[in-house]
């Protein structure tokens, strides 16, 4: 049994297998399912994009081996993005990495940094690589509530971040910060990056953001970068990644940008695991982030078309969902009839009856009990299909109990 082994023991069963068996059951069957559960961008590469890939891949010089940090032009791309978004100087030799996608970097960010028994402030809900990363290192999590997004998030998250703290021996390592937030689409403004920076360096805590979802935003202001604030990179280091906002999931490129001494220490642990990514990825990543940027405008419209269909054809059914700011998410809470059944239980019935698939927000940490996380991913003829099937269920079924859910 692979529970025999240490670190596999410290991490529970993946709860989504459940909800995946079964979607995998039903279509084996035959069933049409409509699945908002994963994250997983469905729209294609822009061309400019494909074409530069097509380009590199043919010519045999880029098929050796790469380098792990990432070739320099891709380096100095991503430097070009954070002075012309962010107005922040990125230096692409010593303050930037490209990775194999976001959640690598943060994986051998934690094996880097962790010893045994460090604690590690994270949100709860989280997107699971920002705890069981630190967990599989060895360390510890402290969690910080951060279920519902609130007018007064930013007072209640500070809170529970000086808990964390006062609470915790030894002190903290780090903090995860996931702003805008998977699952709960949650968004912040710069003050709240700027209290939290000041609130770090008083204490000494490494700071590690997720900014993945930095261009899928729907209002007129666009998500800052803890980077913005005045002596963040002297504790910050921040992700970010090509899957959402150029549609490039598969093609496992992303960056980290930020505090030096944590560069370098993501570069010395990948200088032994990987040779970086294939370098014609990496060129296709450049002409991504230095070519036309309109493709990204044309996605992040998609979705907020999406968003909008989805939020109505769930109100028409009866179920009142918070519209998101950012993200490709919508954090819904359990209709009132389902409420006392439990998030996966729900998603479980609902994929049953509905066809419908989505993520429970149990497995996102015990916080996200009560909702669901529903992925834009599908295309507006299957949203308005789905928000109908919702529709019936909600009138015509029963909860099911717990443990006959199925």
């Amino acid at each position: 049994m692979i529970d025999d082994f240490h670190r596999i023991k410290r991490l529970p069963p993946y709860i989504f297998a459940e909800v995946n068996a079964l979607k995998a059951e039903a279509r084996a069957r035959g069933e049409d399912i409509i699945d908002f559960g994963m994250g997983n961008p469905d729209l294609p590469t822009p061309d400019h994009i494909v074409s530069k890939m097509v380009e590199a891949v043919q010519d045999p010089k880029t098929h050796r081996y790469s380098t792990s940090r990432g070739i320099p032009g891709l380096r100095r791309a991503l430097s070009a993005y954070y002075e012309r978004r962010f107005n922040v100087t990125v230096d692409p030799d010593k303050e930037a990495i490209v990775t194999l996608g976001s959640k690598e970097g943060l994986a051998n960010l934690a094996q880097a940094i962790t010893s045994p028994g460090d604690i590690v402030l994270a949100p709860n809900p989280c997107y699971p690589i920002h705890s069981f990363g630190f967990i599989i290192a060895g360390g510890a999590i402290r969690h910080l509530p951060a279920g519902n997004a609130q007018e007064d998030f930013r007072e209640e998250f500070m809170n529970a971040l000086r808990r964390g703290v006062a609470h915790s021996i030894p002190k903290p390592l780090a903090v995860i910060l996931n702003f805008p937030q998977n699952p709960t689409a949650q968004c912040v403004d710069l003050d709240f990056f700027e209290e939290v920076v000041d609130f770090c360096r008083h204490h000494g805590i490494y700071i590690l953001s997720d900014l993945a979802y930095a261009e899928i935003y729907f209002g007129d202001t666009p998500p800052p970068s803890v980077l913005q604030v005045p002596g963040a990179r002297d504790i910050a280091v921040e992700f970010t990644s090509l899957s959402k906002t150029y549609s490039m999931p598969g093609w496992r490129v992303g960056f980290a940008a930020g505090n030096e001494k944590l560069i370098a220490a993501l570069a010395r642990i990948k200088s032994y695991v990987d040779y970086g990514a294939f370098t014609p990825i990496q060129v296709a990543a450049t002409a991504a982030l230095n070519g036309p940027q309109d493709c990204v405008d044309d996605i992040r419209a998609v979705y907020k078309e999406r968003r909008d269909v989805l939020i109505d054809g769930l109100k028409r059914a009866g179920w009142d969902v918070p519209a998101p700011e950012a993200t490709m998410f919508v954090w819904a809470p359990l209709p009132r009839k389902f409420s006392n059944v439990g998030s996966l239980a729900f998603s479980k019935q609902l994929l049953g009856e509905a066809k419908v698939a989505v993520a429970p927000g149990v497995g996102f940490g015990e916080y996200g009990e009560g909702h669901v996380r529903i992925g834009l991913v599908e295309n507006l003829h299957r949203i308005r299909q789905a928000t109908r099937s919702i529709r019936s269920f909600l009138a015509d079924c029963e909860p099911v109990e717990p443990d006959t859910a199925a």
